[in-house]
């Protein structure tokens, strides 16, 4: 059956998440590092996916780890450079999408507020015809349900969504529910993926 919505996850694969690089160049790898080890900054992010207050979550987190309280708040306060920078030629193959009348979604572990934040930096995630946003959602990937409730609200059958995301698990969780999918490892193997779906030409820029 023909593809009728593409489905992108956003960290990793429209924006660069990899808070550690953040981290690494405002207080050095070897301290990053040891604030890691100490602190679960991924679990406290996962709170926030899940639908728990952006701010609350991270200033409570900070409260609980004076050492190092003030490198802990950036995850609040600077979270736009967390998230960067984009992958230019993923949104621009999203925007050659749409150029081609291809309904294009969002699926993302991400926050209510976390999301308004990264629209109000990245202006290609307004370019989405459905945004499916964990934390207003209140499950995150892979439980199944969450591929459940999109497939719900877009009306779309299964095997008609073709789905990209750089986690595996993510990526194995909607396969079993009949999704076609992609393991995001770059923006040319996405393409490439797509124009075999004859979602693409070869003249599109990507």
């Amino acid at each position: 059956m023909a593809i009728q919505a593409v489905i992108f996850d956003i960290g990793n694969v429209l924006l660069r998440w990899q808070p550690e690089l953040y981290y690494d160049a405002l207080i050095g790898e070897a301290r990053r590092r040891e604030m890691f080890a100490e602190v679960d900054l991924h679990g406290m992010n996962e709170r926030i996916d899940a639908g728990e207050d952006f701010r609350a979550v991270v200033y409570d987190t900070a409260a609980a780890h004076p050492r190092w309280a003030e490198q802990i708040r950036h995850w609040h306060d600077r979270w736009p450079e967390l998230a960067a920078p984009e992958i230019p030629e993923s949104g621009e193959t999203l925007r050659e999408l749409r150029r081609n009348g291809v309904p294009v979604f969002a699926l993302s572990n991400i926050g209510e507020a976390t999301m308004a934040l990264a629209e109000a930096a990245y202006p290609v995630l307004k370019d989405f015809d459905r945004r499916y946003v964990s934390g207003l959602m209140g499950v995150t990937k892979p439980d199944p349900r969450i591929y459940e409730m999109v497939e719900a609200d877009c009306g779309l059958a299964p095997e008609t969504l073709l789905f990209t995301d750089d986690r595996a698990d993510n990526i194995a969780a909607a396969a079993a529910r009949g999704w076609q999918t992609h393991l995001f490892e770059g923006p040319e193997g996405w393409a490439a993926c797509l124009r075999a779906h004859g979602l693409l030409s070869e003249g599109d820029d990507t």
